[in-house]
């Protein structure tokens, strides 16, 4: 008995863990172990157990929960444990890298998105027109904000706001007499701070006017200048002038924009001074430096205030040539005496002289300061229309490695003398034959100093005119109110008394206020008159009524808008010219890895109809109707051999091929795009591996 109990004893101290054993081991004795004797029997000082050997290894190569590290080292030195722990470690390596080659390649090979002045319209406004909050007739600043859900209804993310500062309003307020503060007329600084702030609420960008060629005469700067104070005695450009019998004559035969002589006898100095403009608009003088820091620092005053670009006006003026000389006349058999208007010379001395493009330069420096935040580029447009001399007007984007302008506006489809589709086509290739490389574009169809598209080639044009804007590669710009077909006023509706204190040096019957309802004064206004009489067409001509039709100019102009926002073809893609006459005007969007094409077929004559297979064999027969000028004709589809136009309509077709044109060995040459892309349906993304 005492023999038995000897040997359970070991085994029921193991069992209730009065004995800890850290490792599996065999036929182990147990030490003599101390025990308190006032509590326990003395134990035999050894005892032995009888263990099965095997199921002890058995139990020894079963790995356990919890299991110390001793033991766990044990396992993970054995071949099983260790090759699948290497073959996990290096998969886990060659993801890494694969993931890692794989982000570098796309990121290589994605062509950048497009910035924010590329992928919205942009919708310019003439303040003083837009709306009138506070009853006196004349547009502001408040109105403007009131007015900013209008923009997002468009499908616009971009307001450029015309000239603002303070002036005394001639030229309507392009000669500034304050560059940092905000004309009465317009409200105050704080009424600019809540508009900016509300328009990035919304998720748009602001562009603002800056014309710093000139000031009003009633600058502090021209009259510290006129008076031969400090520094500012070369802020204008002063000469002598001779005086004979009474009369003043000139140093040369310079001529301003507006006519007769640019130089004008200041009685104060007793010298005459330069103005491109009126005489009221004293050039300044940049060959002074002093005056051009006076630039950079209101450039950098308003980029803080918060605003996202600046158009820079009459850039070209900003140089004169020292010399003086005369300027050739256009006829050479004219009498220099009768050269009055500003037509009559070649400007040969006065416009685009050498070191114009430096001082555009240091702008855009200026500029690039603002813009190192991610999300806050700083948006350069020039606004100088060299008309004839489309090289001159490239120049203002600067070249590969200097930049300049993002884009110089592009004013050809307003220049155009008569419409048709050849030239519609002839002011389209212009731009893009004569673009830079990686260059982009621009459009626009009216301007402040335009008449609008309804008065100047027929209200009938006016669907197709926008259609055409909002479907050409680039940024399309639009003035206030030819979303919804504005006309002019009558000429007769405006006198002098409509420009305060002054002569009417400047059109004004495309400046008419904005056409919002049918009440009184079109809505623009509460009060009992405005700035400029209300077209007499507003009750039929306006966003409210228009917002209603399905089929009205204002639901066509949204209709392009989301379709340019939407399709990627439409705002980055390629643009092919298929065929022009005296009618049409069509041309291809397409975009390569997408089989989806868009064709415009728009009519600027009379009623056509137009063989697209005769032209391009490849094209398909049938093609889907996306978009039509007359909404009844969505949907429907046409056989491109015989397609039909009325005047004045326009068509977007929708068709599928995996020929595109720009592929076409008969279009090469016919064929632009601005920023190559390439569309992977496998990755849905692009590429610019083309």
């Amino acid at each position: 008995t005492v023999e038995v109990e000897a040997r359970s004893l070991p085994m029921e101290l193991s069992e209730k863990g009065g004995v800890q054993n850290n490792g599996f081991v065999q036929n182990e004795a147990f030490e003599d172990m101390e025990t308190d004797t006032s509590s326990q029997e003395e134990m035999p000082k050894t005892c032995s157990v009888d263990v099965n050997p095997v199921a002890v290894e058995e139990t020894v190569l079963k790995p356990y929960a919890g299991m110390p590290k001793e033991v766990l080292l044990q396992f993970s030195s054995q071949a099983r444990y260790r090759v699948t722990r290497e073959i996990l470690f290096w998969l886990v390596i060659a993801g890494s890298v694969v993931l890692v080659c794989a982000t570098i390649a796309i990121i290589a090979l994605s062509p950048k998105c497009l910035d924010w002045w590329q992928a919205s319209p942009i919708y310019q406004i003439y303040p003083r027109s837009f709306k009138d909050s506070n009853m006196d007739g004349n547009g502001d600043l408040k109105g403007i904000q009131e007015k900013l859900d209008h923009i997002t209804y468009l499908n616009i993310k971009t307001i450029w706001i015309t000239s603002f500062f303070k002036s005394p309003l001639k030229d309507l307020g392009y000669g500034a007499e304050d560059f940092y503060d905000i004309d009465p007329i317009f409200g105050s600084m704080t009424d600019f701070e809540n508009l900016i702030a509300a328009i990035h609420d919304k998720g748009l960008k602001v562009i603002m006017d800056l014309i710093p060629n000139h000031t009003s005469d009633k600058h502090r700067w021209f009259q510290l200048s006129r008076n031969r104070t400090g520094k500012y005695t070369d802020y204008y450009i002063w000469q002598d002038c001779t005086q004979a019998a009474g009369s003043v004559i000139p140093p040369n035969n310079w001529v301003s924009v507006f006519g007769n002589s640019s130089w004008q006898f200041d009685d104060v100095r007793r010298q005459c001074y330069f103005h491109q403009f009126g005489k009221e608009q004293p050039d300044l003088n940049f060959r002074n430096p002093a005056v051009q820091q006076e630039i950079h620092d209101i450039i950098k005053f308003w980029l803080g205030k918060g605003v996202d670009g600046f158009s820079f006006g009459a850039v070209k003026f900003l140089l004169e040539a020292t010399h003086l000389r005369d300027e050739p006349p256009v006829n050479k058999s004219q009498n220099g005496e009768s050269v009055t208007a500003y037509s009559q010379l070649y400007h040969d001395y006065t416009t685009t002289q050498v070191g114009l493009h430096d001082i555009i330069r240091s702008f855009r420096h200026t500029m690039n300061e603002f813009s190192r935040e991610p999300g806050r580029y700083r948006f350069m447009g020039s606004d100088d229309d060299e008309k004839e001399d489309i090289e001159a007007t490239m120049m203002y984007y600067g070249t590969t490695f200097i930049q300049e302008a993002d884009f110089p506006l592009n004013f050809n489809l307003i220049n155009m003398k008569n419409l048709s589709g050849n030239s519609i086509f002839e002011a389209v290739d212009s731009w893009m034959k004569n673009m830079p490389a990686g260059k982009w574009p621009n459009w626009a169809v009216g301007s402040p100093n335009a008449a609008r598209i309804s008065t100047r080639i027929g209200k009938e044009y006016i669907n197709v005119m926008n259609m055409l804007l909002l479907t050409l590669p680039g940024t399309p710009v639009t003035y206030y109110g030819e979303e919804i077909g504005m006309e002019n006023i009558a000429s007769e509706d405006v006198s002098e008394e409509h420009v305060s204190s002054g002569p009417v040096v400047v059109t004004l019957p495309e400046k008419s206020p904005m056409q919002w309802d049918g009440k009184v004064n079109a809505g623009f206004t509460e009060g009992n008159s405005s700035w400029l009489p209300v077209n007499s067409n507003y009750q039929s001509v306006n966003v409210e009524i228009q917002s209603t039709w399905s089929n009205s100019t204002l639901s066509l102009y949204r209709a392009l808008t989301l379709l340019r926002n939407s399709e990627l073809p439409m705002n980055r893609g390629w643009m092919c010219h298929i065929w022009n006459d005296r009618n049409v005007f069509v041309y291809v969007r397409e975009l390569d890895g997408l089989d989806r094409v868009f064709m415009m077929v728009l009519n600027f004559g009379q009623e056509s109809t137009t063989d697209l297979k005769a032209i391009a064999p490849n094209l398909p027969s049938e093609a889907v109707i996306r978009l039509s000028t007359h909404f009844s004709n969505a949907g429907k589809v046409v056989n491109t051999k015989l397609i039909k136009t009325e005047m004045g309509e326009g068509l977007v077709l929708e068709y599928k091929t995996g020929n595109p044109v720009h592929t076409m060995e008969a279009f090469q040459g016919k064929c632009f795009v601005a920023e190559k892309a390439c569309y992977s349906m496998a990755l849905n993304l692009l590429y610019m591996n083309c």
